[in-house]
């Protein structure tokens, strides 16, 4: 099977859409990603996987903490694009938002975020490009109500592209450039 053949089966998984930040320092970032997960219940462990070039990745290696805003489909192309196709090294992306400091003093971002949760990380999975951050959850809240966004809904209704760093990247495919 070819890898066009490969991508048009992965293109049918489903995922969310988020906005995740972490601090390092006195600094902040956050990035747009479509893999956060729910690891277990008891105790509530959550799952990011973040590419190894992004400045994210590198706050969350030292903090070891990271935040997650769970994007509603109100979100506007705008702010998805702030996050997701700018780098944090040529753009303070938390000063053209609302956030607020949470317990472990990672940034949240409550515009266009239907919850928020904080998680301290407990284990790191190397795999290549990227790597799988763990932890539990320090705290969580609902910000409202909404429809969460997914990756479907941003690439079918707001018409949405594919970070080049994203693990759903096809550099063949009109859509992901």
């Amino acid at each position: 099977m070819s890898k066009e053949a490969y991508y048009e089966v992965f293109k049918e998984i489903s995922y969310g859409l988020y906005l995740v930040t972490s601090i390092m320092d006195d600094r902040m970032n956050g990035q747009i990603v479509n893999t956060v997960l729910q690891v277990t219940a008891s105790p509530p462990q959550f799952a990011v996987i973040i590419n190894r070039n992004n400045l994210t990745h590198e706050y969350i290696s030292k903090s070891s903490v990271f935040g997650v805003s769970i994007l509603s489909q109100d979100a506007p192309l705008t702010f998805i694009g702030l996050f997701g196709f700018r780098s944090g090294r040529d753009v303070d992306k938390l000063s053209q938002v609302n956030w607020v400091k949470g317990v472990t003093g990672s940034p949240l971002v409550t515009d266009y975020s239907i919850g928020i949760m904080e998680v301290r990380v407990n284990t790191r999975t190397d795999v290549g490009t990227h790597t799988i951050f763990v932890g539990e959850i320090a705290d969580a809240r609902a910000l409202g109500t909404g429809r969460p966004m997914t990756y479907e809904y941003y690439h079918m209704h707001l018409k949405g592209k594919t970070a080049k760093n994203a693990p759903t990247f096809n550099p063949s495919s009109k859509s992901s450039n």
